[in-house]
């Protein structure tokens, strides 16, 4: 039997560009850099993505290494992307207006073997979550309600 677990995000608008967020007991903000019209007093969306897509590596990684009997000595995970901007501001509708690609890269100073590491590794990309999420089509569905 599957049991699901059930996450949650409140958000309040604080501006155009900026937003209050709870999640459990913890509050943040989302703001975007003042090139995109924000006050850069935070990260922005997309950034966000990318370092709950890193926060994910990490736990999978370690998860996994214990299982394979690999003691890690340290991990380092950086990711990049690229988003074509034109979608968002409305200018041209030919690209999607998520990242276009990512680029994940993770290194230790441990030792692995070639076989182990490509094992580790292929099992951290089925395991992650939102590696899952960003890999695959998830039902999002969206509902209006007045105050």
């Amino acid at each position: 039997m599957s049991h699901l677990l059930k996450f949650r995000v409140a958000s309040q608008s604080e501006s155009a560009a900026k937003t209050a967020i709870q999640v459990r007991g913890f509050k943040f903000f989302v703001d975007e850099p003042q090139a995109l019209g924000g006050t850069n007093l935070a990260p922005n969306p997309v950034e966000y993505i990318l370092a709950g897509y890193a926060g994910c590596i990490n736990v999978v990684a370690h998860i996994v290494a214990k299982e394979l009997g690999i003691s890690l000595k340290d991990l380092s995970i950086n990711i990049q992307g690229d988003i074509n901007p034109e979608r968002l501001f409305g200018r041209s509708f030919s690209h999607r207006a998520g990242y276009q690609s990512i680029e994940v890269n993770i290194k230790t100073s441990t030792i692995i073997s070639n076989t182990l590491k490509v094992k580790w590794l292929k099992s951290i990309e089925s395991r992650c979550p939102v590696n899952d999420n960003l890999s695959n089509v998830t039902p999002i569905n969206f509902q209006f309600s007045n105050n």
